[in-house]
């Protein structure tokens, strides 16, 4: 039994539960025709006894008339030998009878039943059969009077013993033998009908199980037509199998699209590590030249030229440091170390103490900071040392890739319900085939790193924490745009 099916199971019991009720409604079917019978014949022959008592003398003020009762119950088994008439005390002592030798098993019956037909109680009422211990019949009986008064009850039982013996021989057989096929043919249609019905409602639970098996297998489940990712599985459709099946192909559509975000996730993590590793390789790897140089060649080494040594080592070891820190940053961030501190600020002021730190830098490289402020800008919402690393990490992003004598332009617009903030340059922009992840990883090529780096990757994950996110929106050879969006204050509402 453990090795069949939930649904062999279900079948299982279900074929057992129609057997048993075919054979439950059966012998309720024979009990039902029996007592219908009885019923029948008890109510046409229930004034017999009386007649037998008004019209014959059975019993006179002497006693028991032994020759009327002898006629009597001869004439009554020539006519009707089914019937057995007795006559009764007052104490239900069997008088006489026409019983043969042997044959009478009771010299007792019990008056209760007997007041209770003669006071007129619901049909069939059942007395003792005296030829038959065991057994309860329908009856006739009456009381019989002398000079007006009772001296004893003419009992008549209506399906005596001939007539049971001959009932048996002549159609118990055909009687059963017809209930049995009735019940038979409507068992076996309704187990068929049974089947079927069954079936259909169990093939949500066939298609869940299947869906079981293919995950098991392979790992992946072929959602149904109804079962698409889109649809919620909590929609009430009547069908709560249906509903688990929707649930099950979601989750795991869920699991494997979430699998594959991990295999993503963990294909970036590695060439990430692979892209620094390369970073910072190749200013350690001058760092440590210049330093070996200094060290082996000081004593031939000019004041001019051990000076610009130092120099180039140090300005290696601020890459080292920065790229450092900025991993740091990259690590705290997307493992939960950093959360958001909202509170409200002018984003135009904050743009301008950070256009002030570039100011030099630009001047340097003949280029130009040009700020473009909406006017009536509502108060932004975030945390202002996050939104100002953003800041920061694309206006230094922008000038390092603009050319000598280019520009770089910063613009504050207004929306329904944010700020939107686009930094431009006029530099080469970035190629196509290096648009795809250039906010997941920094991208290596040619043996040297382009694209963002790890500062585009800081500005994304800031912005995701504060509910936003940074797109490159030109093409390439236009020079770089990013933008991005903060929302704006909202005033707490009373409680």
């Amino acid at each position: 039994m453990n090795r069949l099916s939930l649904s062999q199971r279900l079948g299982a019991v279900f074929v057992l539960l129609l057997v048993a009720s075919c054979i439950a409604s059966g012998w309720l079917q024979l009990r039902a025709n029996e007592q219908r019978e009885r019923e029948v014949v008890q109510r046409l022959s229930m004034d017999l006894a009386s007649h037998i008592a008004q019209h014959t003398t059975l019993m006179d003020p002497a006693g028991l008339n032994a020759a009327a009762v002898r006629e009597l119950f001869s004439k009554l088994m020539d006519v009707n030998p089914s019937v057995e008439v007795y006559l009764l005390d007052l104490d239900g002592h069997i008088l006489a009878d026409a019983a043969p030798p042997g044959h009478l098993r009771r010299r007792t019956v019990d008056l209760k039943p007997v007041r209770e037909f003669i006071a007129g109680a619901a049909l069939p009422v059942l007395g003792d059969d005296p030829r038959t211990p065991a057994a309860r019949n329908v009856f006739s009986a009456a009381p019989l009077k002398v000079n007006g008064r009772e001296a004893g009850y003419v009992y008549v039982v209506l399906l005596g013993e001939q007539h049971a013996a001959l009932a048996r021989r002549a159609n118990g057989d055909d009687v059963l033998r017809s209930t049995l096929w009735s019940i038979g043919l409507v068992g076996v249609g309704g187990l068929l009908a049974g089947l079927v019905a069954f079936r259909w409602v169990t093939r949500p639970l066939r298609q869940l199980t299947r869906a079981v098996h293919q995950l098991q297998a392979n790992g992946t489940v072929a959602v149904a037509g109804d079962g698409a990712p889109g649809r919620r599985a909590t929609e009430a459709d009547g069908d709560e199998i249906r509903t688990l099946r929707r649930a099950f192909e979601q989750m795991a559509h869920r699991i494997a699209t979430q699998w594959g975000e991990l295999s993503a996730q963990d294909r970036q993590r590695r060439e990430l590590v692979a892209n620094i590793s390369h970073d910072l390789r190749t200013p350690l790897t001058s760092l440590h030249g210049y330093l070996e140089t200094l060290r082996v060649k000081a004593d031939h080494l000019s004041r001019a030229d051990q000076e610009r040594y130092l120099d180039i080592a140090l300005g290696q070891s601020r890459k080292v440091n920065r790229l450092a820190e900025e991993l740091f940053e990259l690590a705290r961030l997307e493992h939960g170390g950093v959360k958001p501190a909202t509170e409200r600020f002018s984003l135009p002021e904050l743009l301008q103490d950070v256009v002030q730190k570039f100011e030099l830098p630009a001047q340097a490289r003949s280029q130009r900071l040009l700020l473009e402020i909406a006017p009536d800008l509502p108060p932004v919402a975030g945390d202002i040392g996050m939104i100002e690393r953003v800041l920061t990490n694309l206006l230094d992003n922008a000038i390092r890739h603009t050319p000598a004598g280019g520009m770089v332009r910063v613009l504050l617009g207004r929306e329904a319900d944010a700020v939107r903030v686009q930094v431009a340059d006029t530099g080469p922009g970035v190629p196509e085939s290096l648009r795809e992840g250039l906010f997941d990883r920094p991208p290596i090529a040619s043996g040297r790193r382009t694209g963002g780096g790890l500062g585009l990757l800081i500005v994304r994950r800031i912005l995701q924490l504060h509910g936003s996110d940074i797109q490159l929106v030109t093409a390439a050879g236009q020079g770089a745009v990013f933008e991005f969006r903060v929302g704006t204050w909202r005033e707490p509402q009373p409680l």
